[in-house]
């Protein structure tokens, strides 16, 4: 039983998991002092948040399995790829981690609008297709588009609007801010695997990039982190408390600008992850005391 909870714990990729808290707990931060708040709602958002995460991870897993574009990764591990689960249980877990989603995008847009039904189809539909179908657009290099568009703009912006019933330029803001640290960790993972994605067809950006241009972007997505924290604290000066979480960015990005390659990286994207939680945590604190 430990074996089987610990492959499938491992297939949903756990360093990738703060992309989806994060943009819940700033998009909560951004919707103090809006007037009357919900805050049950805050539950049902990350259920939809990390359940959309480990779906995409699994269907990805899925996808990219038997196509056969995994079998030299050099990534964490996948469960087709290695052989520890069947391809059909990889796709059941990731329909039933995508209904998980459904059902509760269902209770908020039942408590707020039935408009967010159609937002709910729309975000699966993108987390299937990202590398299934006949056309993924994963392989196209549109990857951090998506990351950028649902576990930023929207995951951020929506959760503010499911807690107050408002969107406002702050929580998009906030958004962009959360939609460049999701992005960083998609560009580590696309770095690492430059070489075998290039063998099995992957045209992913960092493909297309290339190797030193791609790590440009990385340190570029931080930047432009910071950037949008600064543009925050204009609204709210106490987002400036964020900006202390990026000492945890002086690691990735030397390591990044110092040439790591292969199983290096797997530190970097874990190190990326620690600062997109300790950035999005005091950022979300930040928001919220200065409303």
């Amino acid at each position: 039983m430990k074996l089987f909870a610990n492959r499938w714990w491992l297939g949903s990729r756990p360093r990738t998991l703060p992309a989806s808290i994060v943009p819940v707990a700033i998009g909560a931060g951004c919707a103090v002092g809006l007037g009357q708040v919900s805050w049950w709602r805050v539950v049902p958002a990350l259920i939809v948040s990390l359940a959309l995460q480990v779906a995409v991870n699994y269907a990805n897993d899925y996808s990219d399995g038997v196509k056969g574009t995994d079998e030299n990764r050099v990534g964490p591990v996948r469960l087709v790829a290695s052989g520890l689960a069947a391809p059909n249980e990889v796709k059941r877990a990731a329909i039933v981690s995508f209904a998980v989603a459904a059902l509760a995008g269902l209770v908020l847009a039942l408590a707020t609008t039935l408009w967010l039904i159609p937002v709910g189809v729309a975000c699966i539909a993108a987390g299937w297709f990202y590398t299934g179908g006949p056309s993924p657009y994963g392989y196209a290099g549109l990857g951090e588009i998506f990351v950028f568009t649902f576990f930023g703009l929207l995951a951020t912006a929506g959760t503010t609007f499911v807690l107050s019933e408002r969107v406002t330029g702050l929580s998009l803001l906030a958004g962009a801010t959360t939609g460049c640290l999701a992005c960083a960790l998609l560009v580590v993972n696309n770095l690492r695997d430059i070489p075998t994605d290039t063998i099995s067809g992957k045209r992913t950006l960092a493909v297309r990039l290339g190797d030193p241009r791609t790590r440009n972007l990385y340190s570029s997505l931080a930047i432009g982190a910071l950037a949008g924290v600064v543009l925050c604290a204009a609204n709210r000066p106490s987002a400036l408390i964020a900006l202390v979480g990026f000492v945890f960015a002086v690691g990735p990005i030397r390591s990044i600008r110092n040439g790591a390659t292969g199983k290096a990286l797997i530190a970097v994207l874990g190190m990326t992850g620690r600062l997109q939680l300790c950035v999005g945590s005091l950022l979300a604190f930040g928001l919220a005391i200065g409303s």
